[in-house]
């Protein structure tokens, strides 16, 4: 069982969205960004996410001193649709065309996660469904004039203005965020830590 006055997850990401997630469970952390190239293998969503979330929590792992009982956290995000795999828009062009392909149809949210502690390793994928209103033309510009898209995986935030994009979601919410927190929960459980065990007496 793990130590609860110790217990840290060290966030190998720079992602505000992240820290706002585990901020908001209020599970304890720390950031160190991983130098981490991520990589996609053409028709190998699963596996590439899973793969870039190892390599992003191994590279803070090889660098970083851990302290007490933390954990290194790794998490990688795309977004499928008719097997192609969408990564982060390199520009307000690229931002219309994604958002132009996913209008009024269904796609996948795909989220690899690493959990490690330099002993024991976890890591595993999360796929949720979620379906778009059809989009026109002028709803995509007035979406992007927001600048929102930048660095979402998609070129949607779902939780600021691309929430008015969405009709539905299927499975956990969370990973269109950018932290599948379900899968989080199981990873956490690997490493002998029950659920919401990290609050201790506070959430009594």
């Amino acid at each position: 069982m793990r130590s609860l006055s110790n217990f840290r997850l060290v966030l190998a990401s720079r992602s505000p969205q992240r820290r706002a997630i585990l901020t908001h469970l209020g599970v304890p952390f720390r950031v160190a960004v991983s130098d981490h190239r991520e990589r996609i293998v053409a028709g190998e969503p699963h596996g590439s996410v899973e793969a870039n979330a190892r390599g992003k929590a191994r590279a803070v792992l090889g660098r970083e001193r851990l302290a007490g009982d933390e954990l290194v956290l790794g998490v990688d995000t795309v977004v499928v649709i008719d097997g192609q795999t969408l990564g982060k828009a390199g520009d307000a062009n690229e931002a219309r065309a994604c958002l132009s392909l996913l209008g009024g149809r269904e796609h996948e949210v795909v989220s690899g996660l690493c959990l490690c502690d330099g002993e024991t390793e976890f890591s595993g994928h999360a796929v949720t469904t979620v379906t778009f209103a059809p989009l026109d033309a002028a709803a995509v510009d007035r979406y992007v004039a927001t600048g929102e898209w930048r660095d979402r995986a998609g070129a949607y935030a779902i939780q600021g203005y691309g929430a008015a994009l969405v009709i539905s979601v299927g499975g956990d919410y969370f990973n269109v965020v950018g932290l599948p927190v379900a899968l989080l929960g199981e990873a956490l459980a690997a490493f002998g830590m029950p659920r919401l065990a990290w609050l201790g007496d506070a959430g009594c």
